[in-house]
């Protein structure tokens, strides 16, 4: 498996594209989140993805640079759709984001809908939930967000490996049993520790570097990557959190940029 990083930024960052990557297993392809607009069509371009090989989309919330790339999404694959060149759409959400997007299509992709003929379907998720994705079992599960209604999602990788992805906000004890001794947790990092007092990450409940690493590490997981970050620091952001991170942290760290593509 691999994970193509189309965007690793937080809500309002202009060095970086907002937060979403594809998974990656073989010739099945997963889309968790969009990112904040037709941006995602941009950076779905630079990693050689086409949409019309992204079948299956996972939507943790309802922000918008987590969601509106979505829309984007519905309205270049129904063309796929209508042309057979993709057999069908799926979206997975909680009801929330379901309920939004649906109003969204009839509101602004009327035609294109019509087009796609029931081939891009909404399908509705439940906390601690199992589907098959990608091939995969994949487990959604409530963060337990204060701001907004947010879902992450637990792969089963097989030989008793996990990928957990916690959202954009820090893991919550409902996500800790997901992530404890986990292969792979992608966590969120607004900001170094050293520069709180600049970001203020905890008023928007996000976490710095060093928190977590700290969490990471308290949980036994194996691979960290970091992303959902400040730009102010693009150029050198991967040697400034790695530096803080492994500190704090003893498995493998990852922090990525946009496109970067890793091996799970």
């Amino acid at each position: 498996m691999r994970i193509t990083m189309l965007g690793t930024g937080h809500a309002v960052v202009t060095q970086c594209y907002n937060t979403c990557f594809v998974l990656e297993d073989g010739w099945r392809r997963l889309l968790v989140d969009g990112g904040g607009g037709s941006g995602i069509v941009t950076q779905l371009s630079r990693a050689g993805i086409s949409p019309e090989t992204l079948p299956e989309i996972f939507v943790t919330h309802r922000h918008l640079d987590h969601l509106m790339g979505v829309v984007w999404m519905m309205r270049m694959q129904s063309y796929a759709l209508a042309s057979g060149r993709m057999d069908s759409v799926t979206i997975y959400s909680h009801d929330e984001v379901i309920s939004i997007l649906q109003q969204m299509a009839q509101l602004l992709l009327p035609q294109e809908m019509e087009r796609a003929g029931g081939r891009l379907r909404f399908v509705t998720v439940g906390d601690g939930e199992t589907r098959e994705v990608m091939g995969h079992d994949v487990t959604s599960f409530d963060i337990q967000s204060t701001k907004a209604k947010q879902f992450g999602l637990c792969l089963d990788m097989g030989e008793g490996r996990r990928l957990v992805c916690c959202g954009d906000e820090p893991l919550s004890a409902s996500g800790e049993p997901y992530a404890r001794g986990a292969e792979w947790l992608l966590h969120e990092a607004f900001c170094l520790e050293a520069e709180a007092d600049r970001f203020r990450p905890y008023e928007k409940h996000h976490s710095t570097v060093a928190s977590a690493c700290r969490t990471a590490e308290r949980l036994g997981v194996r691979n960290l990557l970091l992303y959902h970050t400040e730009d102010a620091h693009y150029a050198d952001r991967q040697q400034l959190y790695l530096a803080e991170g492994r500190q704090h942290f003893t498995g493998a760290l990852h922090v990525p940029y946009d496109l970067d593509v890793i091996e799970l």
